[in-house]
C-alpha cells in the first residue's frame, strides 16, 4: 500500500509491505504525531502496538520500520548515533514495514517537533 507522508516542511510517499506489522499500521491511518530525530533517522509515535516479528537492528537506508518499545515509526536516512559506519543502526530492533525513496536532503529538513501526518496515498485516477 502506499502511503504519504506530509509535514510543514515537507512531503514523501512510501510503500508499506504485506506483513502483519504494516497490515496492523494501515488499519490504523491517518496518524499524526510529532517528529523526533536521532542522527539521520526521523520517528513519531503511531499509537498502534503491532506485532515484532522479524524485528531487525539492520535496517537499510530508505526503509521505513516499526519500533515496538515506543509505538513508532521510523524512516531511515543515514548514519544514527549508534552507527560505526554510514549505515543506520536503531536505539533497539525494528521492523521493517515498507520503504520510501525520499532523497536524505529533504528528510534532514524536517525538524524535531514538526506535525507529521501519514496516511493511505490517494490512488491514481
Amino acid at each position: 500500500m502506499k502511503i504519504r507522508f506530509q509535514t510543514l516542511s515537507a512531503e514523501f510517499s512510501g510503500e508499506l509491505n504485506d506483513t502483519p506489522a504494516a497490515r496492523e499500521l494501515i488499519k490504523n491511518l491517518p496518524v499524526s504525531s510529532r517528529v523526533s530525530t536521532w542522527g539521520d533517522e526521523i520517528y513519531f509515535d503511531t499509537g498502534v502496538a503491532a506485532p515484532d516479528t522479524g524485528a531487525t537492528m539492520k535496517p537499510a537506508v530508505g526503509e521505513i520500520g516499526y519500533w515496538p518499545p515506543g509505538r513508532c515509526l521510523c524512516v531511515f536516512f543515514g548514519p544514527t548515533p549508534a552507527s560505526d559506519s554510514e549505515d543506520p543502526v536503531p536505539a533497539s530492533p525494528v521492523v521493517v514495514v515498507g520503504k520510501t525513496s525520499a532523497s536524505p536532503e529533504l528528510l534532514r529538513g524536517i525538524a524535531a517537533g514538526e506535525e507529521i501526518t501519514v496516511s493511505a496515498a490517494p490512488e491514481p485516477a
